[in-house]
């Protein structure tokens, strides 16, 4: 089997330490039927009464009536929740006789004399305690909650930066679609059923991959015929092994916030991780640490693994019963060999599906601030190969066409050919003052820029140099590109800009 070490994750096969140091332990406590305590009446124990009442915890709120904030006297008048548990309002101050028989308790104190008092009282009675907003009298925390029960998600700075968390809240929220309770509860309900039919290892994995690869691409919650769907699965399932599949992901053009939420699950499902040479560590970082990771690249000038081999191991893992993740830079469609592995997995019988990703093209523009179609400048845009397969220009582009006003050409991997584009783009009369630029690792670390003129593109790839991955911008919308300055480029980001 054809396989190579990528530096950039030599050392992941040693064993890596199981769990790092973690500020609080997290977890998920039942609270169903439970008695807990609240002190106060404000809207922040409001707030933590009705979070326990959710839970199914029967909450005993001590405060006088005349501190109950509105929004507790509604929390209370409203009785017990759908499932969950209820608020039952004394009119009095805690006292030390309220602690007996409870799970938990809560306070909102205004003072830290007054949250001592509550804070050595609960713990003498053996009660955990927190008091809101007060770290130093809190024998635990709450976290910021993204609810999709009985799927629940808790993010905790450990009191640190609570707006960090809020943040934290809101990303996962958009990841997590509403529909995702129903698919949860009926999981819980095939858990017994798959259990008893599929053998541990592989097979039930199979199966709860294919149910979460349903649950995130359908927008509504599981029905009956969905239902009976799954379950159908796992009696195929107990036949024997089947054969695997192929996954052809985009990873975009290294920066990990480029990939798109359907990549990022593949990634999470693979068995095999096929990788190019210029996919980056930080998004294999993204994948399911079990998986077994190959490179596979190819770079001009460089030992490379050839696409017949890259065939053979995507063929052999499925027929094995794999998922394949084919994981390669920018999109799979665009100049990564997506339309031969697809021609040989079509003609092998094995399933295949397609994750795009963003084009390096893309991810360039959007970074020098540039619109490729800006409608005052160009009515066309094109992706043009820089060469073909024995490393020179492809002798069949039609440069008339290239070289037309009101188009936008990036050429892609055209570092060594850089100025042979240009000859030829000014043999066909297009102006040496058009705007050109050339951007070398995109959306990486280590990118470099030259901005200037189509007259000077050589003096350009002469300084921005090809030994990293060089992307051509040529046209009038160019004009515009920002500079990495202008851009507020991060740390490591280096611009040149030539006439």
């Amino acid at each position: 089997m054809f396989e190579l070490e990528h530096p950039e994750i030599q050392g992941r096969t040693e064993a890596p330490r199981r769990i790092e140091p973690l500020a609080k332990l997290p977890i998920f406590w039942s609270l169903a039927g439970k008695r807990v305590v609240v002190a106060g009446g404000s809207d922040a124990a409001a707030w933590k009464a009705e979070l326990l009442c959710a839970c199914g915890g029967e909450v005993s709120v001590f405060a006088p009536v005349s501190e109950l904030s509105s929004t507790f006297e509604a929390l209370i008048r409203r009785g017990p929740q759908d499932g969950g548990g209820c608020c039952i309002h004394h009119d009095r101050p805690w006292a030390a006789d309220v602690f007996e028989g409870a799970a938990m308790a809560i306070a909102d104190c205004e003072d830290d004399t007054d949250a001592a008092a509550f804070f050595e009282a609960a713990k003498a009675a053996g009660v955990p305690v927190n008091v809101i907003d007060k770290p130093e009298f809190c024998q635990f925390q709450f976290g910021s909650i993204v609810n999709r029960s009985p799927v629940i998600v808790s993010i905790s700075t450990d009191g640190a930066a609570p707006i960090l968390a809020q943040a934290i809240r809101r990303r996962i929220e958009t990841l997590l679609p509403a529909a995702l309770k129903g698919w949860a509860i009926l999981a819980h309900r095939l858990r017994d059923v798959v259990s008893e039919r599929l053998q541990q290892g592989a097979p039930r994995r199979a199966f709860w991959e294919r149910f979460v690869d349903r649950a995130f691409a359908e927008q509504d919650g599981p029905d009956a015929q969905a239902e009976l769907e799954l379950l159908s699965l796992t009696a195929e399932n107990t036949a024997g092994p089947k054969i695997g599949r192929v996954t052809l992901v985009g990873a975009g053009p290294g920066d990990p916030e480029y990939l798109t939420l359907k990549a990022v699950r593949a990634l999470q499902c693979a068995d095999v991780i096929l990788f190019d040479d210029l996919v980056s560590a930080e998004v294999l970082e993204l994948a399911r640490r079990e998986a077994k990771r190959m490179l596979v690249g190819k770079r001009g000038g460089r030992e490379s693994c050839r696409q017949d081999d890259i065939n053979r191991m995507m063929i052999d893992f499925a027929r094995s019963g794999r998922h394949v993740v084919r994981l390669k830079s920018g999109d799979p469609m665009i100049f990564g060999r997506a339309g031969e592995e697809i021609t040989v997995l079509d003609r092998e019988g094995i399933a295949f599906d397609v994750v795009p990703g963003i084009t390096a093209a893309s991810a360039m523009a959007a970074r020098l601030g540039i619109s490729l179609t800006h409608r005052d400048h160009a009515q066309s845009v094109r992706f043009v190969t820089g060469h073909a397969r024995d490393g020179r220009l492809p002798a069949n582009l039609d440069w008339r066409s290239l070289a037309e006003l009101g188009t936008t050409s990036v050429f892609y991997m055209g570092g060594r050919t850089a100025t042979q584009i240009r000859d030829h783009l000014l043999g066909e009369g297009m102006p040496g003052a058009t705007a050109a630029v050339i951007v070398s690792s995109v959306a990486r670390p280590q990118e470099r820029r030259w901005i200037g003129k189509l007259i000077e593109l050589g003096a350009g790839i002469s300084e921005i140099g090809y030994d990293e991955p060089v992307l051509i911008g040529i046209g009038d919308v160019f004009s515009g590109a920002l500079s990495a300055e202008d851009r507020g480029a991060g740390k490591g980001e280096q611009y040149l800009k030539v006439g």
